[in-house]
């Protein structure tokens, strides 16, 4: 029970500085849906599409590598050194390409009206890349307080200069303000460069782990390391794809009848009612990927992942119910012009569960040492994902983005658990597990059904808090010995 409260304790400290981070920025969701038009939230959606790709190109798996080596080498210098240098190195080339093909990323984004949001997001990932390894050192070296204080508070600064440029200089005039704000100028515009802000000031927090102590590089190990990334880097690519490139091709494939940009802005509104459990399964990424790697060198890790992959599951199917069920007043945390889009919600949130499980099971590969498979498979959800949303997109817009979002992950979650059985066998209690999702998405359809019968919010809500009652007790009932011997809650429980 150690590991899983060592896990536990990781999931605290590193996951809920970044939930912090992530849900006051998630804060600013209310705010821009009403400041924005639908047409620039699909605008600020597009580009914030795309920025996470070009995190994935321009990290190129190396952080995964970094906690990979860092635990099987006894080279912890030569190891900091080297994936700094390399990372600097890389940075710089690829934002000049970056830079010098900006109109035709423009083009892809179906942002060629707007060459400075592309420009600005061009920043916006060479910063992030830079901060990628230092925050990979804090989370090694275990300082989760300092990791904590820097995230939280360059969201913080985000939120402020956002707020001061889309509230305050809309409303003000001077010299001062004329030289910071044009009202001209897209809206979209200024909140990148509140996030370019955020992140050169992330950047100079972290700049002591910034540059390398000696600029020493072992091209052996370098390349020792790229043979493991590379496919990271594949898996990386198709992951993001699958997750975010929905935004573009709403773009690409919508009908010409249909405003493009006012219907991924309605998707892109209601993804965000997604963000409890895409919270959870940040935060549990962020403790799980250095522990599996230290369990992995001790005795039978594989029992403890299998524990672990319980609890994450039960978790999950407890959030999917906190947010379906109470879906009429979460809605309220969006803008009422986009509540047409809320039917993807429930879709979204059962793919999000299904990736977070694809992420437990994703171990087997990467302890393994066949990140190869791990590519193959995203490349298969990512052929599942352009296929479903080349074929369904006109005549369903966003909907079959969700759909599509759906089957792809179900169809990794799937594809992984078989392929990593034969390979690293994991006793995962799956038919439990099964079970305890099938139940939880049938509470959902009662609900509903609940719903069209007595259509009062007041007695909506009590039906879905009486429904999600039942459930947690069904689950205690079941795993009441496992509780018990949780370290957090188990003195409790007789």
């Amino acid at each position: 029970m150690s590991g899983i409260k060592k896990l536990a304790g990781q999931t605290i400290y590193y996951g809920l500085s970044s939930i912090a981070a992530r849900f006051i920025n998630y804060l600013l969701t209310p705010y821009l849906t009403v400041v924005l038009t639908k047409q620039d939230y699909g605008k600020m959606g597009a580009v914030y599409s795309m920025i996470p790709l070009f995190n994935i190109v321009f990290t190129y798996g190396m952080e995964t590598a970094y906690f990979r080596f860092i635990h099987k080498k006894n080279k912890t210098e030569d190891i900091n050194n080297t994936i700094t240098i390399s990372l600097l190195c890389s940075t710089l080339l690829l934002f000049v390409l970056a830079w010098f093909n900006q109109l035709a990323l423009a083009e892809i984004a179906s942002l060629k009206e707007f060459p400075q949001l592309i420009q600005l997001s061009i920043i916006i990932i060479a910063l992030d890349a830079l901060s990628t390894i230092p925050f990979a050192r804090l989370r090694n070296e275990g300082r989760p307080l300092l990791f904590a204080f820097i995230k939280i508070a360059g969201i913080i600064i985000n939120i402020i200069i956002t707020i001061f440029y889309l509230s305050y200089c809309r409303q003000h005039s001077g010299t001062f303000i004329n030289l910071v704000y044009s009202p001209g100028e897209n809206p979209v515009t200024y909140i990148l460069i509140a996030n370019v802000l955020q992140s050169a000031f992330t950047l100079l927090l972290l700049s002591k782990w910034l540059l390398p102590k000696k600029w020493k590089f072992d091209f052996a190990l370098w390349k020792e390391m790229m043979i493991y990334a590379l496919p990271m880097l594949v898996a990386g690519l198709g992951g993001m794809v699958n997750e975010t490139f929905d935004r573009l091709m709403l773009g690409w494939w919508l009908p010409s009848s249909y405003d493009f940009d006012e219907q991924r802005g309605i998707y892109n509104a209601c993804y965000k009612l997604s963000i409890l459990i895409t919270l959870f399964i940040q935060a549990f990424r962020m403790g799980a990927e250095p522990f599996f790697f230290k369990q992995a060198q001790g005795e039978n890790p594989q029992k403890v992942y299998a524990r672990v992959m319980k609890f994450f599951v039960i978790i999950i199917s407890f959030m999917f119910l906190v947010v379906s069920l109470y879906i009429p007043v979460w809605k309220y945390f969006i803008a009422s012009k986009h509540w047409a889009g809320l039917a993807v919600v429930p879709v979204l949130l059962l793919a999000n569960m299904f990736l977070g499980i694809y992420y437990n099971l994703s171990i087997w590969y990467k302890v393994s040492h066949k990140t190869m498979a791990g590519a193959a498979i995203t490349l298969i959800g990512t052929a599942i994902t352009i296929v479903i949303n080349f074929f369904f997109i006109p005549y369903f817009s966003y909907m079959a983005c969700a759909w599509a979002t759906f089957t792809c992950y179900a169809s990794m979650m799937v594809v992984s658990f078989i392929w990593g059985q034969k390979v690293y066998r994991i006793p995962y209690a799956w038919k439990k597990l099964v079970a305890y999702m099938v139940i939880a998405v049938m509470i959902f359809f009662i609900n509903k059904g609940l719903e069209m019968l007595y259509a009062n919010r007041w007695v909506n809500t009590a039906e879905a808090t009486l429904l999600l009652t039942i459930y947690a007790l069904f689950i205690f009932r079941i795993e009441r010995k496992e509780f018990q011997k949780l370290p957090f809650i188990g003195r409790y429980i007789r």
